[in-house]
Formats: structure tokens, C-alpha cells, sequence
């Protein structure tokens, strides 16, 4: 059978014939046809094996603002040994100069390079000259970039550009992806007069049709969520932020924690919790960090300060949710869950994120104990496809007793930690209100995504990676 060709593809192939690579622009400008024309014909062709399509990119350099100050002025080194070239200057002296990062990037830098040597003293720390200073790699690359912008390729020292790159707004990258369309050999040697002509050709294989669809994530949240409802539970919601009372305070977690450092938590500057008022449940919850209150604990035994409560948080986990519902319901029994974002200050990796999901639960009730919540957790396990379930003795601040669930994985052959558990303590429900036990557990959701996807890197996720997101199936 003859080759049956479109009258797109002839007029692209006449085109590629007489100009062996050209961009889809430039297609459509040499065939008068439409971008969208372009595109259609050259999958049309590629399928055919009659036309091939190549990827690539080039990457613009140019100065930030932190850059473009240097060109003008000088890295924070090269000012650094401007002040003292003439004398040593002290800390404080050099500071009134540069200050914040641009005074530890001058003393840092300038030490590595061994332009100065420091000297400290009972009045303070001076710096002085060491070694003449020379113009450095990273100089001269601001010098040749100036306010141009250039191809990576045109730069000869990647290891100046490396460092640059790792100073903030030094240099941005910009990169420009293009795609060009040549024939094949087999496609070279058409005379496209000579073929016929169709709309379709039957015989032609026809590309994978794939069909909107939601994120693997949002399955997995949905998936949970319907199994909290069919096993009796409602679902609450709260703010993604929240004050440090109800983030911290609430849960016995005492004002001076690590965990509320910077390093673990994201604090939002000069705002506050305008709506928290020193009331009856303040001044339990104030008792109980200072001596216990009515608990009968002996609590921190701290002075414990009102406006350090206040201050606004991005929610660490959801328990304030959970427990500003049960402050508020004071029911005997209930079970409720919650899904939501988290937010923790933390490195990214191949198994944290800054932002995550958490999923959490309780149940209160006079009766119920831990071995309830064990039951409980496996069945939910269980219905996620997790057959193989263990708990152990585990450490939590605001349960006692605590259990750390883990499930065995068959494709990966391990056991993986999951969610966290415990009963409240006392610290923690009696002020609310509630003298019924209070199951709780918490865990983070991508964890069960990345098990049940077989992935083991979290951030894959979070990629705009649409052929993983193609192939991953709607039912596992």
C-alpha cells in the first residue's frame, strides 16, 4: 500500500526537505499553516517514524540584585578590605558598615580566603590584613556577566559560577526550553507528489489518549477519608494557622521547648491571636504548666507568660483542631478525624517536606482503652491493604501510655513506621473539660501514598512529572 499522507504532512515535509531542521515556528511560518496545525502534523509524522522531534534548552545568566550591588560596589569582602587597609577595625566598627548577612558573608569569605586574621581582646574581636587581597574568580565573573545577560556556555570557570549561585540573588538563571523537527531517512526520500492523499490513515498507529484525572495524592485522601466515615467517624476542619496556645500550650508542651524553636516551627512576625482572651480555660491550662493545677501532676514549675501564647504559628500538626472541637463539644463519646496541611521548618529530603498532610483521629468514651485503638488502627491498615500490623511502647509529650504503630511492607520487605498513638494525658483533657478517656493517634498521609505507590522518594509527589502520573493506577 502506498504511504497516505495528510495535506499537513506534505506541506511539513516538503518544508523539512528543503530546510533539514526547523522549529515548529518556523514551520509554520515557511508552510503558512497554524501552530496548532504544526503540532498535529509532527505527531502524525512521528508516529510514521517519518519525523523526529529534539528537546533542548539553553540557560541565561544574568546578576541579581545582590549581584548587581557587587558590580557597583564591590562583594562584601572587597568592602571589608577597604575598611581595614589602612588600620584594624573592631566587630562593632565593621558592622556600622555592613551589617546582618552581608557582615558574616565579608568575615567568612574573607578568612577563606585568607585576606585577614582576628584577633580577640577583652574589649571585643578586631580583624586586620593578613594577605593582599587579589581579585577572586567570583570578581571577575560579575565583571564579565555586568548587566548583560549570557549563555552558561560562555562561562569558563563553573566553579566561581557555583559558588555565585549558592550566595543569595547573586545570579539568575534563566532557561529557555526549544524543541526542533527533522526527518527521518526514511522520510528524506518521499516525493510527497507522488503520495496520496487523506484525511486519516487508517493504518497508522494512533497515539495513548490519556484522560484527566486527580492526583494519586488526593485519591489517597479520599480514599482515607471514606473509610473514617464507614467506620462511624465525622470529619473536622480548622485553620492553617493557629495561635501558640492551642498549637503548643494546650498540649502541655511547655514555653520553652525545642520544638518551638525557629528551626522547627514557622512563626507568623507581628501578628497575634487577637481573639485569645485570658478566660477560666487560660487560666486552667496557665495552672497546669506552672504546678499542675488540678491534675495531679506537678506541671513545669515555670512562670508561664500570656503573650508568648498568643503569638500566630503555621500549624505544626492538627491537633489544635481536634482539640478546640473537643474543648468546645465536651462530649462523652465521639470520634471524629482530621486531614490537612502541616507546616515544619525542616531540610527537604528525600523523605521530609517543609509541607505535608497529617492525618489524626480521637475517641473519647468512658470505657474505651488502648487496646481499642490498637483494634481500631488495624482495621484501618487493614482496609488500606496493610495486612501486616505491630505496635510498640513509644514516647510522646502530651500521651501516656504512648504506642508507635508499623507496617510491614511486602514489596519492599520491611517494616515502615506510621502513625504515632496514645491516650491524653490529663494535662491535656481535664482542663477542656473532659474526664472520659481520649484516644488519639496522628501520622503523616504522604507516607501511606509513597507506600502505596511503591515510591521511595517523597518529594516524586510534588513533581510535575506527567508520566508518572499517567501510569500510576486509579485502584491499587
Amino acid at each position: 500500500m502506498s504511504q497516505v499522507l495528510h495535506d499537513i504532512e506534505k506541506k511539513i515535509i516538503d518544508s523539512l526537505q528543503k530546510k533539514s531542521e526547523q522549529t515548529p515556528e518556523q514551520l509554520s511560518e515557511s508552510t503558512e499553516l497554524s501552530i496548532d496545525q504544526i503540532r498535529r502534523g509532527i505527531e502524525w509524522l512521528r508516529l510514521k517514524d517519518l519525523a523526529q522531534v529534539k528537546d533542548s534548552s539553553k540557560v541565561e545568566i544574568s546578576l541579581g540584585q545582590n549581584g548587581i550591588d557587587a558590580l557597583k560596589n564591590g562583594l562584601p569582602e572587597r568592602k571589608l578590605m577597604d575598611l581595614i587597609k589602612d588600620e584594624p577595625k573592631t566587630f562593632d566598627e565593621i558592622r556600622t558598615v555592613l551589617s546582618g548577612a552581608g557582615f558574616n558573608a565579608a568575615i567568612a569569605n574573607a578568612k577563606k580566603n585568607g585576606w585577614v586574621k582576628i584577633d580577640k581582646t577583652e574589649s571585643g574581636s578586631t580583624i586586620s590584613v593578613k594577605e593582599k587581597s587579589v581579585e577572586t574568580p567570583e570578581e571577575k565573573l560579575i565583571s564579565f556577566i555586568g548587566e548583560n545577560s549570557i549563555s552558561e556556555e560562555q562561562i569558563e570557570n563553573k566553579l566561581a559560577l557555583k559558588f555565585l549561585l549558592q550566595r543569595p540573588d547573586y545570579i539568575i538563571q534563566n532557561t529557555e526550553k526549544s524543541k526542533t523537527v527533522s526527518l527521518t531517512e526514511k522520510a528524506s526520500k518521499i516525493d510527497s507528489t507522488l503520495t496520496s492523499s487523506g484525511a486519516i490513515d487508517v493504518e497508522a498507529d494512533v497515539p495513548p489518549v490519556f484522560a484527566a484525572r486527580t492526583h494519586p495524592l488526593k485519591d489517597t485522601i479520599d480514599e482515607i477519608r471514606e473509610i473514617f466515615v464507614k467506620l462511624g467517624f465525622s470529619e473536622i476542619q480548622g485553620n492553617l494557622t493557629q495561635s501558640s496556645f492551642w498549637n503548643f500550650d494546650a498540649l502541655f508542651t511547655p514555653q520553652d521547648h525545642p520544638a518551638r524553636e525557629l528551626q522547627d516551627t514557622f512563626y507568623i512576625d507581628k501578628f497575634i491571636d487577637e481573639k485569645l482572651e485570658r478566660n477560666n480555660l487560660v487560666s486552667k491550662i496557665a495552672k497546669v504548666h506552672e504546678d499542675g493545677g488540678n491534675t495531679g501532676s506537678k506541671g513545669w514549675g515555670y512562670k508561664w507568660n500570656f503573650e508568648k501564647a498568643k503569638t500566630l504559628v503555621l500549624r505544626t500538626h492538627t491537633t489544635p483542631i481536634t482539640l478546640s472541637h473537643l474543648a468546645n463539644s465536651k462530649l462523652e463519646n465521639e470520634k471524629v478525624f482530621c486531614i490537612g496541611k502541616v507546616f515544619r521548618n525542616e531540610k527537604i529530603t528525600f523523605k521530609n517536606l517543609m509541607e505535608f498532610h497529617q492525618i489524626e483521629g480521637v475517641v473519647t468514651g468512658e470505657n474505651v482503652n488502648l487496646r481499642d485503638m490498637m483494634g481500631l488502627l488495624t482495621k484501618f491498615y487493614n482496609k488500606l491493604g496493610l495486612k501486616k500490623v505491630k505496635f510498640w511502647p513509644s514516647y510522646f509529650p502530651y500521651t501516656e501510655p504512648s504506642l508507635q504503630s508499623m507496617v510491614y511492607h511486602e514489596k519492599l520487605n520491611k517494616w515502615v513506621e506510621l502513625c504515632g498513638m496514645g491516650i491524653f494525658r490529663p494535662e491535656v483533657t481535664l482542663p477542656l473539660g473532659i474526664k472520659t478517656p481520649v484516644l488519639a493517634w496522628g501520622g503523616g498521609l504522604e507516607r501511606l501514598v509513597m507506600l502505596k505507590h511503591n515510591l521511595n522518594d517523597v518529594r516524586k509527589l510534588y513533581e510535575n512529572d506527567l508520566s508518572w502520573l499517567r501510569e500510576s493506577p486509579l485502584c491499587l
